[in-house]
């Protein structure tokens, strides 16, 4: 008789299976794309609809996308579960997350600067502060995973992903 696993239990002396490479890369890139989805939604509506500085709709997009992505990203990508430790996990976490954000509002504000004296049309200049916010995330993406991966949820326990066998 063949002993067949389903993976759909794991006791407490089992250690929980975590996705390696590859897969955590495309699991924390489907994370950031929804952040991302999240921040450019709240990004051109603060500045279609409220006219806030360049500076300010940027930073609060940011943290609009970077507080679920924390949570999808954590459980989905590292297969962290329970609390986070503060010093070890939420810090480290934040201070890759702050440079990201940083280099997105940098970007978005250095945009709004270059793009002020040209008198553009509303819908052009939210088109291309938009443009600036997300390209930003697109430049530091690799890194900010490498630091996540390496740095914060570096000491997740990982084990080989089941494979199926004919």
């Amino acid at each position: 008789m063949a002993n067949v696993t389903t993976g759909s239990s794991i006791t407490s002396h089992e250690p929980a299976k975590h996705p390696r490479g590859f897969v955590r890369l495309l699991r924390a890139a489907t994370s950031s794309m929804l952040a991302t989805v999240i921040s450019q939604l709240t990004l051109i509506g603060i500045l279609w609809w409220d006219g806030t500085s360049a500076t300010v709709a940027s930073a609060i997009a940011f943290v609009a996308g970077a507080v679920p992505n924390y949570f999808v990203a954590r459980s989905w990508a590292w297969g962290r579960r329970g609390r986070p430790d503060f010093r070890s996990e939420l810090l480290p976490y934040l201070a890759v997350i702050v440079t990201g954000g940083l280099t997105a509002v940098g970007l978005t504000t250095l945009a709004s600067w270059l793009i002020e004296p040209l008198n553009v049309p509303h819908v052009a200049r939210v088109v291309l502060l938009d443009a600036a916010f997300v390209s930003s995330y697109a430049l530091v993406f690799l890194m900010k995973f490498a630091l996540l991966d390496r740095l914060v949820f570096a000491g997740a326990v990982r084990t080989p992903a089941a494979t199926s066998r004919s």
